[in-house]
């Protein structure tokens, strides 16, 4: 899983080398090849100008309410807008791929989100603000499923894990590096121009995918069958499992989204009255999903999927706890845990979609990061709304609230697991 980033990127994996013609290796890129280094710069590339674009406004929020006189509720919908988007654009997007070619759908994405990324700066109102990071988020939702394809696609299934890799350490890096450039940018010359800053990194990035990314060898086009998708997209909802963890995807977005939304307009308020450019810095803690996210693994083969989250959802839940304190220390302290426990849910629940859909895994890896992205987008919304009502406390709550959601459907999860396994026993027949 991304270690540092909003991360759903990585989740199509399994669904791409399963709906791919990947039985031929021969021809395919890897390491000492030619064309492997450079396809790796070039999605590089591309995974840093998307998440810098994606979360370009959110460590600016208090100077963008500042700008237009907005709450902390209205200019959550700068970082809202995108996510939604992008949340309700990836299934469509991911089904165009098919048929159009990954790479087209790759440069078709970049180009109209970068082209976008520089209007951004110029927006007279919160309102055109809101429409353009709206039509950015939509465009780039067209990236990261086709990414995960065309890996999967034109590289050796040997070295398809470490390229990966590289295009999610560019996930992470991309948002992260985003949010800290823009705080130090606005903390000197104002929020347009963080946002004119991220728009130019992204153009950047962009050229570069374009001039470096190898022309696809091995993509066979498919036909667009609505009918059919609508039956995967169908089946896929009808399983209860993947709805739960669905939802449990959401649930933590939903968390995330609001801490991480609200914690500038927290900060740079008494008592900690810190600057623009220290508030950017504290998304460096994004670093700590690095760790967890890693972990996840080899905490679920200790602890089992549901004890792995239980851990995840407790070290969230004492993190947001944590926080209500009003030392900078403890502020701290609460976003590492928030963070670790985060990362670790996420990567827990999206690899088990993988692990649970047997057929259809690229609509059932599109649906999850539908349900992350719209818990992001509601999270940042709804964190706002509680902090306008009744401060970081409001926050707080609103995060519990969602950490009891994980909790509940986990212990459903839970009991109905062992419902299943005594049900042979109870159906057995009796033996004369």
């Amino acid at each position: 899983m991304p270690p540092a980033s909003t991360g759903a990127s990585t989740l199509t994996v399994a669904a791409s080398t399963q709906s791919s013609p990947v039985a031929d290796t021969t021809g395919r890129l890897e390491p000492g090849r030619p064309g492997y280094r450079r396809m790796s710069f070039a999605l590089f590339a591309a995974g840093v100008a998307t998440f810098a674009l994606l979360y370009s406004t959110q460590a600016l929020l208090p100077a963008v309410s500042a700008s237009f006189g907005a709450t902390a509720g209205q200019a959550s919908w700068t970082v809202s807008a995108a996510t939604g988007a992008l949340a309700l654009c990836v299934l469509p997007l991911s089904a165009l791929s098919e048929r159009f070619g990954r790479r087209q759908m790759m440069t078709a994405s970049l180009a109209i989100a970068v082209t976008v990324g520089l209007f951004v700066p110029f927006a007279p109102s919160l309102g055109t603000l809101i429409a353009l990071r709206a039509v950015q988020g939509a465009a780039l939702a067209g990236l990261p499923a086709s990414a995960m394809a065309y890996l999967a696609e034109e590289v050796r299934p040997k070295a398809l894990v470490a390229a990966i890799g590289l295009f999610v350490a560019g996930n992470s890096i991309g948002g992260m590096t985003g949010r800290i450039l823009t705080g130090w940018i606005a903390q000197l010359w104002g929020w347009r121009a963080a946002v004119g800053a991220v728009g130019l990194l992204a153009v950047a990035c962009a050229i570069v995918f374009h001039f470096m990314i190898p022309r696809a060898r091995h993509f066979t086009p498919g036909t667009l069958n609505p009918k059919a998708l609508a039956k995967t997209v169908g089946s896929h909802l009808a399983n209860p499992l993947l709805r739960r963890l669905y939802a449990i995807g959401a649930l933590f977005m939903t968390v995330f989204g609001a801490v991480y939304t609200v914690i500038g307009y927290r900060l740079v308020e008494a008592p900690f009255n810190l600057p623009q450019g220290i508030v950017g810095s504290i998304f460096l803690v994004y670093l700590v999903g690095t760790v967890s996210s890693a972990a996840a693994g080899r905490l679920v083969a200790r602890l089992g999927r549901r004890g792995a989250l239980y851990l995840a959802v407790s070290t969230t839940a004492a993190g947001l706890l944590l926080s209500l304190g009003d030392r900078l220390a403890a502020v701290l302290l609460g976003l590492v845990l928030i963070t670790a426990g985060f990362f670790a849910g996420h990567a827990v629940a999206s690899s088990s979609v993988s692990r649970t859909a047997t057929t259809g895994r690229a609509q059932a890896s599109a649906l999850y990061q539908s349900a992350y992205y719209l818990g992001s987008s509601a999270g940042g919304t709804l964190g706002a709304v509680a902090f306008h009502a009744g401060g970081w406390a409001g926050t707080v709550a609103l995060g519990l609230l969602a950490v009891l959601g994980v909790v509940s459907i986990t212990l459903y999860g839970t009991r109905a697991a062992r419902a299943e396994r005594l049900r042979p026993a109870a159906v057995a027949p009796v033996q004369n």
